[in-house]
């Protein structure tokens, strides 16, 4: 048998084409691993379009991600996102009497410039000349209350957050401003895998690379160079994204160990150890990693998605604001309604200035409400009370309700990721035949 295979190697020594069959297996896992990376960068870049355009018809490219941002997100809300929890448990798990009093000393703080402010611009001739003593009695009023209206309001628009905002068209919405924050998020999340497919490609490269040499032996065609280039160009891209997510479940092989990974994965990465039956876990690559992915994806939700700063700013100001100002109002009057401050205002102002009073305090306390909501310390302190429990949802989550964290990424046009792989393998196959074979 050792004689048999020196002498196909001393045959294959003697051909004239001997560099460049052997070129074929370098050639394409090189090949192979440069289309790939290409093909991983093209789902995420570029951010903005780049290219011009030709009429109406776009010439050039923006990233799969960025560009389909409002339909991925829509997917990830529709599938995983509205699993893990309503936003009413969001509110909840933040502590709303805690929220209510922070906004408390906020608006606290503020209270006479903001009551002085409104009343300037109603009458300002009328405020000025108005004794002290009751602006003081208004001011006094308006803080004693203050307290409990704030505690109601925020107690009130947490019961009533499902009515008031849409957590599929906030989070699209938000998407799709900041197409950053999308590309951020899945790279977050899916950084080992991207490197998974990107690595492995070359592996695979190798094993066609190989194959394609054979052929070489039984068919030597120029054709069948830039042809089966082709072939593994439009196979490694599939391979490798399929090789992410799949299998689903978990399907555990027995082997005999003789080695195991070092830990941290250092050099040199493995050490020998008492022979043994070891389990091998053959499972899609991000699938195995649920639990560490669950913290990442619980992190970036908790601190840039879904916060706090986010819920009330689509409630104030999104599509269903008005309703939202109706709660406002029906709490602000609790204050302008108080016998003191109506009969002295209504006095002072007349019956429509002090509507349209009441109309401006509520636009300038929604204001300085969001003052302290969108401080990043305050946000970062509500996030750690949502994170553990976003998280174990997560672990908690089906493999195919958990694919659907990065799948969506993937499987928007890959197929023009797949093609791509085979052109680009076509013209790679080309340019290694006229150089090494002809």
């Amino acid at each position: 048998m050792l004689e048999y295979i020196n002498q196909l190697w001393q045959t294959f020594l003697q051909r004239s084409d001997f560099w460049a069959v052997l070129s074929i297996i370098p050639v394409t896992a090189f090949v192979t691993w440069a289309h790939v990376w290409m093909a991983l960068k093209m789902v995420f870049f570029p951010i903005h379009f780049w290219g011009f355009h030709v009429g109406s018809i776009p010439v050039g490219w923006q990233g799969i991600v960025p560009r389909k941002a409002g339909r991925i997100s829509g997917i990830i809300t529709d599938n995983t996102l509205s699993k893990l929890g309503s936003l009413q448990e969001f509110l909840d798990a933040m502590d709303p009497k805690y929220m209510a009093h922070i906004i408390g000393q906020q608006v606290g703080h503020e209270l006479e410039y903001l009551i002085d402010e409104v009343m300037m611009e109603r009458n300002a001739i009328l405020w000025e000349n108005m004794p002290y003593a009751i602006k003081r009695r208004i001011y006094a009023q308006a803080n004693k209350q203050l307290p409990g209206v704030l505690e109601d309001l925020v107690v009130d628009l947490t019961l009533n957050v499902e009515s008031l905002v849409d957590m599929r068209e906030m989070v699209v919405s938000q998407m799709e401003n900041d197409r950053h924050l999308m590309v951020r998020m899945f790279l977050k999340v899916g950084q080992k895998e991207i490197n998974f497919i990107w690595h492995i490609s070359a592996l695979i490269g190798i094993v066609f690379g190989v194959f394609q040499m054979i052929v070489w032996f039984v068919i030597p065609w120029h054709w069948t160079v830039p042809f089966w280039a082709s072939v593994w160009g439009f196979l490694t891209n599939w391979i490798a994204i399929w090789m992410v997510f799949n299998p689903l479940e978990a399907h555990y092989v027995r082997y005999p160990q003789f080695f195991e990974r070092t830990k941290n994965r250092k050099f040199p990465w493995i050490k020998p150890v008492i022979p043994r039956i070891g389990a091998y876990n053959i499972q899609g690559a991000f699938m195995k990693r649920q639990d560490e992915v669950s913290d990442v994806f619980a992190k970036v939700v908790t601190e840039e998605l879904i916060t706090l700063k986010t819920i009330m700013s689509e409630m104030m100001y999104g599509g269903k604001k008005e309703k939202t100002r109706r709660i406002v109002k029906r709490h602000i009057n609790e204050i302008m309604e108080t016998p003191l401050v109506r009969t002295t205002l209504q006095i002072s102002l007349g019956p429509k200035e002090y509507a349209r009073l009441k109309t401006d305090l509520i636009d300038r306390s929604i204001e300085i409400t969001m003052v302290p909501i969108s401080d990043p310390e305050f946000n970062a302190s509500r996030a750690q009370k949502i994170f553990q429990m976003f998280r174990d949802r997560i672990r908690e989550l089906t493999p195919k309700e958990f694919q659907n964290l990065l799948r969506p990424a993937f499987q928007e046009d890959e197929w023009i990721l797949i093609i791509l792989g085979g052109v680009t393998g076509f013209v790679a196959g080309l340019i290694h035949l006229f150089v090494a074979f002809l």
